[in-house]
């Protein structure tokens, strides 16, 4: 993490929101291995289909795999939102000024040295759940599609 810290110094990125969320566009193992497996199960019968249709391999990817993965691709959405919306170690590491401190700095400086007003702490866990909420009710008519689909050949 240091060296990352290092080149977003060096970049003048440091104290910006941008090293939150310019690292997960480089490709996480998770979302790659996701992906990959969704594109592998879609069968070879609807590329040529498209293919016999006139479509080029963007319009073949656009139209054809894109709406087949959308399951898989609101998992991703989901998990990856989670992950960064829940993240301490990178805020702490990439921003310096309070101001761009995220939700979850603002409820870990809720905490006292020696004594926490806990009814505090724990309204600013369930604000901090709402966001989560809300990008899970988006995607779960994906997620039940998924389901659905998932045992036929």
């Amino acid at each position: 993490e240091f060296c990352k810290r290092l080149i977003f110094k060096n970049l003048g990125m440091l104290d910006s929101l941008t090293p939150l969320w310019i690292l997960e566009w480089l490709g996480q193992p998770f979302a790659i291995f996701l992906m990959r497996q969704a594109f592998l199960s879609i069968p070879k019968d609807y590329e040529e289909a498209a293919k016999l249709d006139g479509c080029n391999p963007f319009q073949i990817y656009w139209r054809v795999f894109l709406p087949m993965c959308k399951p898989a691709l609101a998992t991703l959405a989901v998990f990856t939102f989670m992950g960064k919306w829940n993240e301490i170690l990178a805020p702490v590491i990439y921003l310096i000024s309070e101001e761009h401190f995220t939700l979850p700095i603002g409820i870990l400086s809720l905490r006292g040295q020696y004594k926490t007003d806990d009814q505090l702490l724990v309204a600013g866990a369930l604000i901090s759940l709402i966001p989560i909420l809300l990008v899970f009710l988006f995607a779960e008519k994906y997620f039940v599609e998924g389901s659905k689909t998932s045992g036929l050949k």
